[in-house]
């Protein structure tokens, strides 16, 4: 199962992953997004959910949903089959992480000047992400400004728990990505024991949303021949 990034939703986690979890004959879950706070909650009540009903899972997702998919590996370490972690934003506590930040404003722009408002701020950004976000923001609706804060303040695993996830990791980065900076994945590969970093660019995802999807899972499959 895997899960979407702040304000995203699983239209773009499967225009990621799904092409290249179906080369390996793999099957994507990927729900979209609970409503407004109960995002991170839901998600994980989801996940508990799935196990009880299939037993040990592939998780993952991209940005906070890679959070929230570790979060709940490293709860559930015997459900856990393995981790594809694209685009981890920060570990621990959010602090000054451009990502928490990112989404504490937008939130604060949303519920005080509505959508269309904070989608007139990414005029600087690449054509295919502000499609992205029009789309995953409006089908947010009333509860995007709750997500975004749930999101913005919400801890992710420590560098010390993620050591103790013995599963099979793929950690995914762009390297020209400042909201999702590499040092920030590179850690996460680091403490996770079976951890590799795979690696693409922003550009690439651009122009091909499965490179990202194709990076976190080499990076997986060269992990699961470490131990």
């Amino acid at each position: 199962m895997l899960l979407p990034g702040t304000g995203s939703d699983e239209v773009f986690v499967r225009a990621v992953f799904a092409g290249p979890l179906r080369a390996l004959g793999v099957p994507l879950i990927a729900p979209p997004p609970p409503a407004g706070a109960a995002l991170a909650d839901g998600y994980l009540a989801t996940l508990d959910a799935l196990a009880d009903e299939h037993g040990e899972l592939l998780v993952g997702g991209i940005s906070f949903g890679a959070h929230l998919a570790a979060e709940w590996a490293v709860r559930n370490p015997g459900r856990c089959g393995g981790l594809l972690a694209a685009l981890p934003a920060w570990n621990g506590v959010p602090g000054p992480a451009p990502a928490s930040r990112a989404a504490s404003l937008t939130a604060d722009l949303v519920a005080g000047s509505g959508v269309d408002a904070a989608l007139a701020q990414t005029e600087g950004s690449p054509a295919w992400l502000r499609a992205e976000l029009d789309r995953a923001w409006r089908r947010h609706g009333d509860g995007l400004a709750a997500g975004l804060r749930v999101a913005a303040g919400r801890p992710a695993p420590t560098l010390g728990e993620l050591a103790g996830l013995a599963v099979p990791a793929g950690v995914g980065t762009c390297t020209d990505d400042p909201v999702h900076p590499t040092k920030v994945a590179s850690e996460w590969a680091g403490a996770l024991p079976r951890g590799v970093l795979g690696e693409t660019t922003l550009t690439a995802l651009g122009a091909d949303r499965e490179s990202l999807g194709r990076a976190t899972l080499l990076a997986f499959l060269n992990a699961r021949g470490t131990r």
